[in-house]
């Protein structure tokens, strides 16, 4: 488990809430074949960490991510073979993956530019704020590629719809805040001074809740994905019986019989 502090990312971890932001502001915080191996790596262990109930991706600079570096990751891929390139497309859809698989709510905080892998870091968090300044494009149909990356074909359409998604990955255009929020991508829209404030006051309201039941959450948000309303409905009934299997189920009786607050513990 990658527990160090880590070299390409920002890592501040304040009680039970992690905040993650790019490291490179002068940049707009493009993406390295290193901070998405390492994001990835992060990622992947924060799904065995009890510590952490809470994550949230934020900007740094004014600006939350400008996709994938052009000199450090877009010059060296045209010297790649297909197995070096499927290597890396492979590992970028890895670090969407883990975000998934994490276990934890994820928060993305979004200022200014996410574009090409940068909004697929949002498109990926589990809730989505931004301010009005944030600028969404899935870009990569604008530098030769398709618009499937990262599961922008499989994810997108879902937040947004078919057409409005189809448009996007098309033309490569930046989704404005306003529409962001009117289609459903942004829950909503807060000032800049206040967007840091909102996310932890979202993520502190999340961690405070039952930590298992959430993961639960999570597991059955993506795993449904891929099920039919009857397997759905039966895969939730399992969930739910396993949740009420733990103490917190317990506490929360127990504290609504003494007309109380009840105090989540994970387990």
């Amino acid at each position: 488990m990658t527990t160090g502090k880590p070299q390409h990312f920002l890592l501040d971890i304040d009680g039970a809430i992690a905040q993650v932001a790019l490291a490179r502001p002068e940049r707009k915080n493009p993406l390295t074949f290193q901070s998405y191996a390492e994001l990835r790596d992060w990622f992947r262990a924060l799904h065995y960490r009890d510590d952490i109930k809470a994550v949230i991706f934020a900007p740094n600079g004014g600006n939350f991510c400008s996709g994938g570096d052009v000199f450090e990751i877009i010059g060296p891929l045209l010297d790649k073979d297909m197995k070096g390139l499927l290597e890396f497309t492979r590992m970028t859809g890895d670090l969407v993956k883990a975000m998934i698989a994490c276990g934890k709510p994820v928060i993305a905080a979004v200022d200014g530019v996410a574009a090409g892998a940068g909004a697929i870091l949002a498109m990926a968090s589990d809730i989505r704020i931004a301010t009005p300044q944030a600028k969404t494009a899935f870009l990569f149909n604008r530098v030769g590629l398709a618009g499937c990356d990262m599961g922008a074909c499989a994810m997108l359409p879902r937040i947004i719809g078919q057409s409005r998604a189809a448009e996007l990955l098309y033309t490569g255009r930046a989704m404005s805040a306003e529409e962001g929020e009117r289609w459903g991508f942004y829950s909503r829209l807060v000032d800049s001074v206040d967007l840091e404030m909102e996310a932890r006051a979202l993520a502190g309201r999340i961690a405070e809740g039952p930590a298992f039941g959430n993961m639960m959450t999570k597991t059955m948000l993506a795993q449904e994905w891929s099920m039919g309303l009857e397997q759905a409905i039966e895969a939730e009934a399992q969930a739910q019986a396993i949740c009420m299997q733990t103490a917190d189920f317990r506490r929360a009786y127990e504290a609504f019989a003494a007309k109380r607050k009840p105090v989540f513990e994970g387990n």
